[in-house]
This record gives structure tokens, C-alpha cells and sequence, in this order.
């Protein structure tokens, strides 16, 4: 089996609660549910989500030697997290980042990703739909690869 690491930031926890005229009514069970249903065979998710920023980062160590690609929503530390960016940096299968909302509808701070320098996909504004087209895409690029 080749995992997915599907990696969510602060805040994510409360998805379906927090903001739903934003994010959505769905809650990470949902997310867990519907990239579970958009992986290939052979392939498997595992979902996780931390407010610590040292944790996202310690589970992107941990993803390279377990993962064959990473699915990551940092939230709010897309903007300020260069720590997230270097651990990414240090990761060679595809990442591909997600955003619930359309992020360049909204505040002008949301416009900047650091993430993104690193990103080979970036998909936002699609709600949870977007975790199962990222998780689509990493089954195609890791298939490719064997």
C-alpha cells in the first residue's frame, strides 16, 4: 500500500462549526471519508490534523520516508509558516496544497502562500471536494513513478 498523507492546520478541527458560510458544513470525518473514496487502489489515506505548527512539520519528516505524496491544508499558516516551507522543501514526492475557500476572494493577507513555492498543485475555493482532487492527482503522479 502507498499512504497519503493528508495534513490539515489551526482551527481545522472545527470544520462544520467554525464559519460554515465559509468553509462548509462538513467536518474532517467528511474529509477523511471522501479522500478515503477518491484514492485508487492500493493507496491509503492518513489524515491528520494539529493547531502546533512543530507537529504539521513533524509530520512532514515522517512523510518522507512513509509517503509517496502529502495533501496539505496548513490554514492560517499558509501566510506566515517559512518553517513549513523548508520542511516541504526537504520532501520529494508531490504535495499539493488545498484551501476550502476561494482565498483570493477574501482578506489581501490570504493572497500570499508560502506553501505554495513548494507546491506542485494548488486547489481553492472547491470545499472538500478539493482534498479528493488532490488526493486524485497524487494517485496519478505516484502511479506514474511505480
Amino acid at each position: 500500500m502507498k499512504t497519503i498523507y493528508v495534513l490539515n492546520g489551526p482551527n481545522l478541527n472545527l470544520l462544520g462549526k467554525r464559519q460554515p458560510e465559509i468553509y462548509g458544513h462538513e467536518t474532517l470525518d467528511d474529509v477523511a471519508r471522501i479522500c478515503a473514496a477518491a484514492a485508487d487502489p492500493g493507496f491509503e489515506i492518513r489524515l491528520e490534523q494539529s493547531n502546533h505548527e512543530g507537529v504539521l512539520i513533524d509530520w512532514i519528516h515522517e512523510a518522507r520516508e512513509a509517503s509517496c505524496g502529502i495533501v496539505i491544508n496548513p490554514a492560517a499558516l499558509t501566510h506566515s509558516s517559512i518553517a513549513i516551507l523548508d520542511a516541504l522543501n526537504a520532501y520529494d514526492p508531490p504535495v499539493i496544497e488545498v484551501h476550502l475557500s476561494q482565498v483570493h476572494k477574501r482578506e489581501s493577507f490570504r493572497h500570499h502562500s508560502f506553501v505554495s513555492r513548494r507546491a506542485d498543485g494548488v486547489i481553492a475555493g472547491l470545499g472538500i471536494e478539493g482534498y479528493a482532487a488532490a488526493v486524485r492527482r497524487i494517485c496519478q503522479l505516484a502511479g506514474a513513478k511505480g
